[in-house]
């Protein structure tokens, strides 16, 4: 076997039961791709740079694919293709999916999440969430999450004082929006930071997540050197083909550190995380043929 080949074994994992009846990981993954194959034509139809990034950008490293129990899937927009790529997705979208975002639904979670979500009609997910609710009303489908890449200060000093008033504003968002009062004009004022700081140093050398999510850095998504991110290329990911990033191994390795890469055992690549922590993480209940719960019915 060549080295070059991916982890082969990709056990098949129960998300959740619906009486006798099991929602599996393989079924979530060919809802998400179906996202992700139109997600691409769009981006590719309108000269718009997306990439995987994050755990789905290790799943291209480790398995050529998903990684076997990861049960989301994020991409990253690049600031200046933005606006450009929410023209594309109104003109172009498939009448099989939608979308949310600030830009068109203002009680959209503009903090500590995604910059938009691209859903499939017809289906349902509930996320492990218990700050941010979704109280768009246009639905809860199953979703690929989409997150503006941002220029950001080579200075981390500097790239604090811009995150610091969202770091402040959070906690009261976050009141606000449990108690079923949309904070628009704050989080109008969070994106204005954001945007005005990524406009002010779009010369820099680095980038990363924007600091709508201001933790982040300190989980994954930090800042990267660009030359790392870009220019974005083509890997084959379930046997079709998705960009990332221009070095994924060594973004992986700053996200997830120095052991979340396959290991060569002499006779195959094998996975390094413990297989107590192989579990999904991020769905309570899901429903892939209906836009409503089946447990809460």
């Amino acid at each position: 076997m060549s080295k070059k080949d991916c982890i082969l074994e990709k056990p098949n994992y129960v998300i959740c039961k619906h009486g006798d009846t099991e929602v599996t990981m393989y079924e979530l993954h060919e809802e998400l791709l179906s996202i992700m194959d139109e997600i691409h034509r769009v981006c590719v139809k309108n000269n718009i740079n997306y990439a995987l990034i994050a755990g789905s950008a290790l799943g291209i490293a480790n398995y050529k694919g998903f990684i076997p129990w990861d049960d989301d899937m994020d991409i990253c927009i690049l600031r200046k293709d933005w606006n450009k790529f929410i023209d594309a997705l109104n003109k172009d979208l498939s009448d099989e999916f939608y979308f949310q975002c600030f830009e068109n639904d203002k009680k959209f979670n503009a903090i500590m999440g995604p910059t938009m979500k691209i859903r499939k009609k017809n289906t349902y997910i509930k996320e492990t969430n218990f700050l941010l609710k979704n109280r768009c009303k246009s639905g809860d489908g199953i979703f690929v999450d989409a997150i503006i890449y941002d220029n950001v200060s080579d200075n981390k000093y500097i790239d604090e004082l811009y995150r610091a008033p969202i770091k402040i504003l959070m906690p009261l968002i976050v009141f606000l929006d449990n108690i079923h009062i949309n904070p628009y004009l704050l989080k109008k004022f969070v994106r204005w930071i954001a945007n005005k700081y990524s406009r002010k140093y779009e010369n820099s050398s680095r980038m990363g997540n924007i600091i709508t999510e201001p933790w982040m850095k300190f989980l994954h998504g930090r800042a990267f050197d660009k030359k790392d991110i870009l220019p974005f290329k083509l890997y084959e990911f379930e046997g079709r083909k998705y960009y990332s990033y221009n070095n994924i191994e060594k973004i992986s390795i700053e996200n997830y550190g120095p052991n979340c890469l396959k290991k060569w055992d002499g006779k195959k690549w094998v996975e390094t995380l413990p297989i107590e922590k192989r579990v999904p993480k991020h769905i309570v209940d899901i429903n892939l043929h209906g836009s409503e719960s089946i447990s809460e019915k």
